[in-house]
């Protein structure tokens, strides 16, 4: 199975190839360009240098969801986008899911806290513990306060891996309570399509229609309205 897929949640985006789990490429960036500039030349630039073309290609998949509300729709639209062209199958899948893939740089049984920066002092977490080399989920895709995780995690026995781009705040407020926590490195730490690949794997693929964005909670502006029509 050749999977291409499309990592757009946060400030890094990212295409990667897979067949069948092994990793054929990968084209990431940083740079705090719009994804919607960034997106589609990567996957043009990474079929194009591994030498691959786009209808050998038998399924697409995307992060969608949570994350930015803007990164999010533009991965959603580019791959729905592709899949009504094409007439190929997609599947979306949780972003947070996705970076747990890289909770296996800690090892059997490691504890992996996915974080994502939700400004407001909240982040999208779920956690996850390494099993058999897959990442098992211990919990749904939620939205929550720093200070609710700290609370949950004091009892935990075990190191936690912190991955995401809300590792660094985690681990400002895990330290600041004595909870054991370390932050994944540089290359490991932000989002990436070779999670979604890896997430991808095993999940029933439907068409363009199908594919959704998750948001998890209201965009600002429609939290500002609610707030003006509660007064």
């Amino acid at each position: 199975m050749l999977t291409l897929a499309f990592e757009s949640s946060a400030r890094a985006a990212s295409v990667a190839l897979c067949r069948d789990g092994a990793l054929i490429g990968q084209y990431a960036q940083c740079a705090g360009l719009t994804h919607s500039r960034t997106l589609l030349p990567m996957a043009e630039d990474l079929l194009k240098n591994t030498e691959t073309a786009f209808s050998d290609v038998d399924v697409l998949a995307v992060a969608h969801g949570p994350g930015s509300f803007t990164g999010i729709r533009i991965g959603v639209s580019t791959v729905k986008g592709l899949a009504w062209a094409s007439g190929k199958p997609a599947v979306g899948v949780s972003a947070l899911e996705a970076m747990a893939w890289h909770g296996l740089a800690a090892g059997e049984g490691a504890l992996v806290c996915c974080a994502m920066d939700a400004r407001r002092d909240q982040i999208y977490n779920a956690l996850f513990e390494i099993s058999g080399e897959t990442p098992r989920r211990l919990c749904p895709d939620r939205a929550l306060g720093l200070a609710d995780l700290a609370a949950e995690l004091k009892q935990a026995e075990k190191n936690i891996f912190l991955v995401g781009d809300g590792a660094r705040l985690c681990y400002n407020t895990l330290r600041g309570q004595g909870i054991r926590c370390f932050a994944a490195p540089e290359p490991l730490l932000n989002q990436s399509a070779w999670g979604v690949c890896m997430a991808a794997a095993g999940k029933q693929p439907g068409d363009a229609a199908d594919l959704l964005p998750v948001y998890l909670r209201l965009s600002q502006a429609e939290r500002e309205r609610q707030a003006k029509l509660e007064k």
